[in-house]
């Protein structure tokens, strides 16, 4: 399994998931600017937070016409694992390759604290080595993380699985003061219908080393690492 991690104009957590993935989960990672026209044999593509050219128009909306989200959308279509973290996850709305949209928070201020999620089922590679019980303590760090589909999409959402975690309070229960940005049924992380795109506000590269005081988001990564290696294309 080859992780190909795309680098935009803006990007500042590219280094913080290279890490998590080579150095903490032992994989084969390789970065990709926003301008080349290949994925170089990357098997699970990850576009990760930050502020892809300055998060001009909307967060995410010049980022989805680079030149590689081309590539990234054959990828996706032919079955590809991709993952889009916090601008990456708006940058894959903006492109279409998960429903819905991220907004302006709630409250109209940038977002930077620990919050807990809890995963829906164990049916997608980032959810399927999780307790659907146990609420997860990972960090946010957003301004325009609001979760927003219209009735018929969410209700879609929910029929299909595709809400993969929600925001939840310390003991997983699903409460109005867990959630931080007034998403749409405290969602956090959806996918696409096929279920190999995936986009998460929250950071779980941030939460993935003994040195940070929180392993929650290893949890998470692991999860991912060892489905997309088991259900790898032979």
């Amino acid at each position: 399994m080859k992780f190909g991690v795309v680098i935009f104009p803006g990007s500042n957590c590219d280094e913080d998931i290279v890490h998590a993935l080579r150095d903490i989960l032992g994989q084969e990672v390789e970065k990709i600017w926003h301008k080349d026209h290949s994925l170089n044999g990357c098997d699970f593509i990850v576009l990760p937070g930050g502020f892809s050219f300055g998060d001009y128009l909307r967060s995410g909306a010049i980022a989805r016409f680079s030149p590689i989200m081309e590539v990234v959308q054959q990828h996706a279509a032919a079955g590809g694992y991709v993952l889009g973290i916090c601008n990456g996850f708006q940058i894959l709305a903006e492109a279409g390759l998960v429903p819905g949209a991220l907004l302006r928070n709630e409250g109209r201020l940038f977002i930077c604290d620990n919050y807990y999620i809890k995963p829906e089922h164990n049916l997608s590679p980032i959810t399927a080595g999780l307790d659907t019980a146990t609420a997860y303590k990972i960090p946010i760090a957003h301004a325009e993380g609001r979760y927003y589909a219209d009735e018929a999409t969410l209700n879609e959402l929910e029929a299909n699985g595709q809400v993969l975690f929600r925001y939840c309070d310390m003991n997983a229960d699903f409460t109005e003061g867990s959630n931080p940005n007034g998403s749409a049924g405290n969602i956090a992380a959806v996918c696409n219908r096929a279920g190999n795109v995936m986009g998460m506000m929250p950071h779980p590269e941030r939460a993935a080393s003994p040195l940070l005081n929180n392993t929650n988001g290893y949890a998470l990564l692991s999860s991912l690492v060892k489905y997309a290696g088991e259900h790898a294309a032979v």
